[in-house]
């Protein structure tokens, strides 16, 4: 026994009861040695300890809001529950959670805000969920008995689709919010059959009742029709002015199913996410399966066979809360002075350094980045500083690469890997907001696997790194399944940006007065701009996500951009050689507009290989030389011309064409 009353013996285990007591329903009830309860009786908030022979068991009542917190808090499995909320962007989960959090007085009045769990700045200003957050709840429910429930709020982006998966696989069932106004949406689509895949209980639920234009008995067919579960006793709730929220608690505690686990197992735990904090290091959050997690404990981590000690141990309220330890079901965090995010990989299994499980929990896959792009600050005396953001962010993001790379146009920056367009505008706007660094972005990319005539495959993450094509015996680019929902309306603008961009449309089934269409695309054509102009070109109304495919051959060459015939590496990129000429041909027209002319021709050209497939010449600035001439022979003005006909000559020869930082961002904004 610790001198401070903790109970750290076997026999000392217990489970907290609800009691709704005559006298006061804030008491509890814990069985307990009686040695032992008479150590505690001393600790404010025990209220009595009841007599009783030396050798028995006595119950002792606890005064709930004085609770000590060295005194562990077991919950009894069938009293928890675990869930996530999914839904498209923009759907109202993060506000459906500011509501369950708020109406279960999990938060103090004074302390909430809109989107709590959302701690990012630009979480918020996006309106988006970026990170996944967990917050448990305590909550008494119609049938008396008071409930844990574990709320895990995950993004609903297409590039932070990795963070879904994570928390899918920690919890037992999930709400699937949906817009009643807009319906089924195709993020919706993909985060519910991740859901299904997990093996979750799935409880509907029909958000925004409460504007004029919802439609809650159209969106519940039509959840019928495309995803295929019953969706007659959908829950109709408006997360903003907290109709239906009750409904919503006595569904999770009486539809979804409570963990299972064995508390006298070997300690099995899974790893949902983890995350920097400069004072305490690395903090893990973690999902028990079996045995129980105590401070000072010594645990393994399955993947590398790291081995740390438990500094901290706790849950989430949403903030953090110190526990004594945590057992089946439980999900909550740790630390243990680890100093890197990647030495804790998402889906790792967490066990006892001594006697541990042998058999992993089946892992998750690693998120892979998908699109490259170099990072170069605008002004290159701040590269120390850019250098010490991108360390402190990859600390934070296990999923985020980078290498350092030199460019002869942008000088030193970086060369990163990202999940996505959003996940790339996100880490650049971070740096740019939290760092203070203007950041030149270079055309995004995909990772190529070229397989040289020698069978050697090099994983090509930079154009400007392409081997010789008299050595490459093929090309494979990176092939995506689009699912795209959209009002029949556009459906013909939609399906033509698709045949522009070589897609190949594989299905078209309707919903209601809404088409879902899937087609197979390039991730090259993308990862430019597509998002951007499918929004265009249905005014908004377009839902889009995808998931990769694998890789296909295609017929894909280098597009050089050269300036005064030196090549510029920053704005080479992969083109499929029947988009070359085209693509070419507006970078040079762009570039011609962009760049200052200087006192000597300067040619602008876009070749593949040798061959220059489109130029465009900037005349030179020049001087009225024949200005002072006042008549007389002619021969005198062609002596002056040609005097400076070979001055330009020998400028341009030694002449360094100047490209402002400006030129380089429009240019990589070109509309492809």
């Amino acid at each position: 026994m610790h001198p401070n009353g903790e109970l750290q013996s076997k026999r000392d285990r217990f489970i907290w009861h609800s009691a709704k007591l005559q006298e006061c329903s804030r008491y509890v009830l814990v069985q307990i040695s009686y040695p032992h309860a008479k150590k505690i009786s001393h600790l404010s908030g025990v209220v009595r300890v009841a007599q009783a022979a030396p050798s028995s068991c006595v119950t002792i009542r606890i005064d709930e809001a004085q609770k000590p917190h060295h005194i562990p808090v077991m919950t009894d499995l069938s009293h928890i529950r675990n869930f996530s909320i999914v839904a498209h962007i923009d759907h109202g989960k993060s506000t459906l959670a500011d509501r369950l959090i708020q109406s279960t007085n999990t938060v103090a009045e004074r302390d909430m805000k809109a989107q709590l769990l959302d701690s990012m700045d630009i979480e918020r200003e996006r309106g988006i969920t970026i990170k996944a957050n967990t917050v448990r709840i305590d909550y008494l429910a119609d049938d008396g008995k008071k409930y844990v429930l574990n709320l895990i709020d995950t993004p609903g982006h297409v590039d932070f689709a990795y963070e879904v998966s994570r928390s899918m696989r920690a919890v037992e069932g999930s709400l699937l919010v949906v817009d009643s106004t807009q319906g089924v949406e195709a993020q919706t689509l993909a985060n519910v059959y991740q859901a299904i895949d997990a093996d979750h209980e799935i409880v509907p639920v029909l958000n925004k009742i409460d504007l004029p234009a919802s439609e809650c008995d159209r969106v519940a067919e039509q959840i019928e029709d495309v995803i295929g579960i019953d969706a007659s006793g959908a829950i109709r709730v408006s997360a903003k002015t907290g109709i239906g929220i009750h409904e919503t608690l006595e569904a999770i505690v009486n539809l979804l199913p409570a963990p299972t686990g064995d508390r006298d197992a070997p300690l099995k735990a899974m790893l949902v996410d983890s995350w920097y904090d400069s004072y305490l290091g690395v903090i893990v959050l973690v999902r028990i399966i079996d045995g129980v997690m105590k401070k000072n404990d010594r645990v393994k981590f399955m993947s590398n066979g790291a081995v740390h000690g438990i500094d901290k141990i706790g849950v989430f309220r949403p903030q953090m809360q110190d526990v004594a330890e945590l057992g089946p079901g439980e999900i909550g965090f740790i630390t243990g002075s680890i100093k890197q995010v990647r030495d804790t990989r998402v889906g790792d299994t967490i066990t006892s350094e001594k006697k541990g499980v042998e058999k992993a929990l089946p892992g998750f896959k690693p998120a892979q980045p998908v699109v490259f792009c170099g990072l170069f600050p605008v002004d290159s005396s701040e590269f120390e500083d850019l250098r010490d953001a991108i360390d402190k962010l990859a600390l934070n993001d296990a999923s985020f690469s980078h290498e350092m790379e030199t460019s002869a146009a942008l000088g030193f920056g970086f060369r990163c890997g990202f999940l996505g367009l959003l996940h790339l505008e996100v880490i650049r706007d971070r740096i740019e907001r939290e760092y203070d660094i203007e950041l030149i972005t270079t055309a995004p990319s995909v990772v190529y696997h070229v397989y040289m005539r020698d069978g050697e495959m090099i994983e090509l993450h930079n154009p400007a790194d392409m081997p010789d094509l008299t050595h490459v015996g093929h090309i494979e680019e990176p092939r995506i399944k689009a699912t795209i929902l959209v009002p029949d309306d556009y459906l013909g603008d939609v399906l033509k940006l698709c045949q522009d961009r070589r897609g190949v449309q594989l299905d078209l089934t309707y919903a209601g007065s809404r088409a879902m269409v899937v087609y197979d695309l390039p991730l090259n054509e993308v990862v430019f701009d597509f998002y951007d102009r499918l929004k265009s070109v249905t005014k908004g109304y377009a839902s889009f996500d995808y998931q990769m495919t694998g890789y296909q051959q295609d017929n894909l060459v280098k597009m050089s951009v050269l300036v005064n015939d030196e090549p510029v590496d920053a704005l080479s990129m992969m083109v499929h050689r029947d988009r070359a000429e085209m693509r070419g041909r507006a970078m040079v027209e762009k570039l011609k507009d962009l760049i200052p002319r200087h006192m000597f021709k300067i040619p602008i050209q876009a070749a593949i290989g040798g061959k220059v497939i489109a130029r465009e010449t900037l005349s030179a600035l020049r001087k009225d030389v024949t200005a002072k001439c006042y008549g007389g022979d002619a021969t005198r003005k062609r002596k002056l011309l040609d005097k400076q006909k070979a001055g330009k000559k020998k400028m341009r020869q030694f002449g360094k064409v100047d490209i402002p930082q400006e030129a380089f961002i429009s240019a990589l904004k070109m509309d492809g």
